[in-house]
């Protein structure tokens, strides 16, 4: 484990994306961008690396981690493959879609990435930063959100460091993300039969758009925690917080949205995709804020909606 204050900062430029590389060969961890939110980067075929993970984040052992991969080849060795996950791969990929899938046989993945499950968790990433680093690392890499177990996602540099400053080896700052909540995780089920499939978490993919590829949704379901984001409290912010709130009490942070300005506003225009790329960063103020409780406006539960409230709901919880 790092010593305090020995996170090193890298730029997200050849020279800083080959340092990270370096470090993550060497069985290191970096906090890296992605198009949703930070990862803790470590590869995945390395046990030690994997478990300075779960030591740096304080995170369960029955909670399984993402693998991230640079293409569909990639992803076709570890797991097994059909064309359900290959319409999913040619229509989200690279992108903030996570695909659950049967582990392949014989496979080097770390087994307690997957948590004790015969299934893996596989993302090919859109950022430009976390698929180079992918590249020249020349492995997959496991990658839950760069930030304490159970607290706030981060989606800046900043953030990252607000919980593992001298925790982690490095991490590359390319500003904030762009979409701001986790990817979309779908489960494919029954592969001899009649090809089920599960929405474990909802994400920046919607439902809707998981249909249009699968056809009717959750054909076999299952309660087990098969994927990252599925415990019924998580994203917390430290705080008492109180959701559907038109407006807020003298002790009480408001993020605002809409017509209902806050002191951290998610979209003053009601926009869905602005007030999730602003949901954590409103929430890490809220944290840091001197009030003692924290209320929220309502967000439609429509589209990217569904998402932001799935992630209020557990972070009140």
């Amino acid at each position: 484990m790092c010593s305090k204050n020995l996170t090193e900062r890298l730029d997200p430029n050849a020279t800083g994306i080959a340092r990270a590389a370096s470090i993550l060969r060497e069985g290191g961890l970096v906090a890296v961008p992605t198009e949703t939110v930070y990862g803790l980067a470590a590869r995945a075929d390395n046990a030690e690396a994997v478990a300075k993970i779960f030591s740096a984040k304080g995170r369960p052992d029955f909670n399984p981690l993402i693998v991230h991969v640079c293409d569909v080849e990639m992803a076709q060795r570890l797991a097994q493959w059909d064309e359900r996950a290959a319409a999913l791969a040619a229509q989200f990929w690279p992108g903030p879609l996570t695909i659950v899938l049967p582990a392949a046989e014989g496979t080097n993945i770390v087994p307690a990435i997957m948590a004790g499950l015969p299934t893996i968790a596989l993302r090919c990433p859109a950022h430009r930063a976390m698929h180079a680093l992918i590249e020249q690392a020349g492995v997959p890499l496991a990658a839950p959100s760069a930030n304490r177990s159970g607290f706030v996602s981060p989606t800046s540099a900043a953030h990252v460091l607000e919980t593992l400053e001298g925790r982690i080896d490095a991490v590359v700052d390319d500003g904030p993300t762009e979409r701001g909540l986790e990817s979309t995780i779908v489960a494919l089920r029954d592969f001899r039969g009649a090809g089920g499939w599960q929405l474990l978490r909802p994400g920046p993919v919607t439902r809707e758009q998981l249909v249009a590829v699968l056809g009717k949704d959750d054909a076999v379901t299952t309660q087990a925690i098969e994927a990252p984001g599925q415990l019924a409290s998580h994203y917390a912010p430290g705080k008492p917080m109180r959701l559907g709130a038109r407006h807020g009490e003298p002790d009480e942070f408001l993020i605002g949205f809409g017509n209902i300005t806050g002191d951290c506003t998610l979209s003053a225009s009601g926009n869905l995709e602005e007030a999730a790329a602003r949901l954590y960063d409103c929430l890490h103020q809220a944290a840091a804020d001197r009030l003692p409780r924290i209320a929220v406006a309502p967000v439609p539960s429509v589209g990217v909606g569904v998402a932001i409230n799935d992630r209020l709901k557990r972070a009140a919880g």
